[in-house]
């Protein structure tokens, strides 16, 4: 096939000039036509022969480029690799099965991106996912973005078209390194087979360095197929006649060569250093004075707080230690557990004006803190993250930290806490917020009790499944409205054991999210909270979890709205146009998938518990469940933001 494709002349000059740094002169025209000796300086014999025979001593190998992904990743302690199959990455996908690395096929490309930062997540490793070229990378931009946002580790391999093809028209073939440069920490497209295990291990180690993101390797097809395959393609298909026959023969068989030279040496494949920031000692020791001086301190927990290499439970033990009460947020919910009298889940604005000292661990001053402008300016704050421009975002215009270190959040909670041993926040303090948590919960509680117009009150529906929820449980949040209601009322019961898509707002990792978080902890009851907008994006992974056997429950708000967007749309601009969906039998399609659904109706509110409960039990028996719960409006989540 290639033969045919450098037929031109034009296209092998500049080929040739590219690849051996010829001079113009020696190419410059056809034999018949060149100055010196009016003909062409043909390659040598030796050269010739020196390709030839390094070409005959792989024509029998039956290894593969994809054999080298797989070494790699299962080096690297690998267990999932999640998956839309294409033909471009065939060989990786069957090469990691037999490692015994579990190939997990979606429906859709992003699910797979998603389930592969929920992995990352939960697993303190790289998640891995693993889509082919052109659409099926473009399906992964959004998600990849989540993960660049949400600082997950995450590398993403996608296929190519072939080394000499690029550019030239090649099935699926566009410039994919420009699509992913922005987003990713770390882009490489692989040239020859021998680069790619010193390219993976690069890779895997940058994506956990410093502050955690996604990184991508475009792999060309010519280097994952064994040679045999290769040289199929290269050959021409008639006997090279002529001249310029046999130059492009030999440009090809040396292209063939390089390609494929030092392909299977042996080569180190053990994980590289990860390097993580972390204080000095003159910051922790500036901070545990400001600590120690401070009658009403606040802690705002961040994902960041949550990891590696600090386990999270020695974070809970820390902040336990320090007895500062918190607000937590993102992956670090549940840090405390379900009932901590030290995380305070209401009025933070009014808290934070009231503090005294301010720690932002992991947190980020944008629009989920009013981009700095809840924060006392009489405050002290202390602010750590592992990223420089997260760290002082927005502190140019609304707040200034007294102390600022580009640091990893867990460790230095762990050395403020050993270094504050024996001292404890004012008790008075965080007992006076939680009495305030207690006051708003009690009125968030009568509103639950309210009768809706029609359908089932959604908060009321949330407070039952959370008072269910089971002690091991995995919370995927994934929607706007009923999701945001979810946030203040469902307490995971753990760390790690709430799962949103985080700054970036995405619809749609609701699947991929849950089958990630199934398959780190199959043990656990893996709940989705999705609005019926939201639902539309992956309700046909309940396909994949009936495929993969990895059963989830599906809690469904739906009240036939994108509700977040029309509550502040009607009012304002006078049209509900475009906000408006239907009360559709979601639970039929569940069934459809192989999952087991059920429509949930104000008619059934007395059955409502036994109806979570038959849920948990089929779930239990290896059933994806869909509760498809028709809810009314309430007043609960007025003046939220959606822009």
């Amino acid at each position: 096939m290639y033969a045919e494709v450098f037929q031109s002349f034009s296209h092998l000059k500049l080929l040739l000039q590219a690849h051996f740094h010829l001079p113009s002169l020696l190419i410059a025209a056809p034999a018949s036509q060149h100055p010196i000796n009016n003909r062409f300086i043909e390659p040598s014999p030796a050269l010739i022969f020196s390709v030839t025979l390094r070409c005959t001593e792989k024509k029998n190998c039956p290894r593969h480029g994809g054999e080298s992904v797989a070494d790699v990743l299962r080096a690297h302690g690998v267990k999932f690799v999640f998956t839309l199959v294409g033909g471009h990455i065939s060989p990786i996908l069957v090469a990691c099965e037999k490692l015994g690395i579990r190939i997990v096929d979606t429906r859709h490309e992003a699910t797979a991106v998603f389930a592969a930062d929920a992995v990352a997540r939960l697993s303190g490793t790289v998640g891995v996912a693993a889509v082919t070229a052109g659409p099926g990378l473009t399906n992964t931009v959004t998600a990849v973005k989540n993960a660049q946002m949400a600082e997950s580790p995450l590398l993403l391999i996608g296929g190519a078209a072939a080394t000499l093809l690029q550019g030239r028209g090649a099935l699926q073939d566009i410039d994919q390194m420009s699509l992913f440069k922005p987003l990713c920490k770390f882009c490489a497209s692989v040239r020859t087979v021998r680069e790619i295990v010193p390219t993976v291990r690069r890779a895997l180690a940058i994506a956990q360095s410093g502050t955690p993101g996604p990184v991508f390797i475009e792999f060309p097809i010519d280097t994952l197929y064994p040679y045999h395959v290769v040289e199929k393609e290269f050959a021409p298909k008639n006997t090279p006649k002529g001249l310029m026959g046999k130059i492009i023969a030999w440009y090809l068989q040396n292209h063939l060569s390089n390609l494929f030279a030092g392909a299977w040496e042996t080569c180190d494949l053990s994980p590289l250093p990860v390097h993580i920031p972390h204080a000095t000692e003159d910051e922790v020791q500036r901070c545990v004075e400001l600590v120690s001086r401070a009658k009403k301190p606040v802690i705002l927990l961040g994902s960041q707080a949550t990891l590696p290499p600090t386990p999270a439970d020695d974070v809970r033990k820390a902040l336990e230690s320090l007895g500062i009460p918190c607000f937590l947020g993102g992956m670090s919910r549940g840090m405390l557990g379900k009932n901590s009298p030290l995380h305070i889940r209401q009025n933070r604005r009014d808290a934070l004006k009231e503090a005294d000292l301010v720690l932002l661990a992991g947190t980020v001053c944008d629009f989920r803190l009013s981009y700095g402008r809840v924060l006392n300016r009489q405050s002290k704050i202390i602010a750590v993250n592992r990223d420089r421009s997260q760290l002082l975002k927005n502190s140019d215009m609304f707040w200034k930290p007294t102390v600022a270190i580009q640091g990893d959040a867990g460790s230095f909670l762990l050395r403020l806490s050993k270094a504050l041993k024996g001292h404890r926040c004012p008790e008075e303090w965080p007992r006076s917020l939680k009495e305030g948590d207690a006051i708003k919960e009690k009125a968030n509680r009568a509103k639950a009790d309210e009768k809706t117009e029609r359908h089932l009150n959604p908060l009321s529906v949330l407070h039952r499944v959370d008072e269910l929820l089971a002690e091991d449980s995995i919370i995927v949040a994934d929607g706007g409205d009923f999701v945001g209601s979810a946030a203040y009322i469902m307490r995971p019961r753990g760390p790690i054991r709430w799962l949103d898509p985080g700054a970036f707002g995405t619809l749609g990792v609701g699947g991929g999210f849950a089958l990630g978080a199934k398959l780190c902890r199959p043990e656990s009851e893996v709940w989705i909270v999705y609005g019926d907008g939201s639902l539309g994006y992956s309700v046909a992974e309940f396909d994949t979890f009936t495929r993969h056997k990895t059963p989830v429950i599906a809690l469904v708000g739906n009240d036939a709205c994108w509700s977040q967007i029309s509550r502040e749309q009607v009012p304002m601009l006078g049209s509900n146009v475009a906000c408006g969906l239907a009360f559709t039998d979601y639970h039929i399609v569940a069934d459809g998938y192989g999952g087991k659904g059920y429509l949930i109706g104000r008619e059934d509110e007395s059955q409502l518990d036994d109806i979570i409960k038959k849920a948990q039990k089929e779930c239990r028996e290896g059933k994806a469940i869909l509760l498809n719960a028709l809810i009314g409006k309430t007043s609960f989540r007025e003046g939220s933001i959606s822009v």
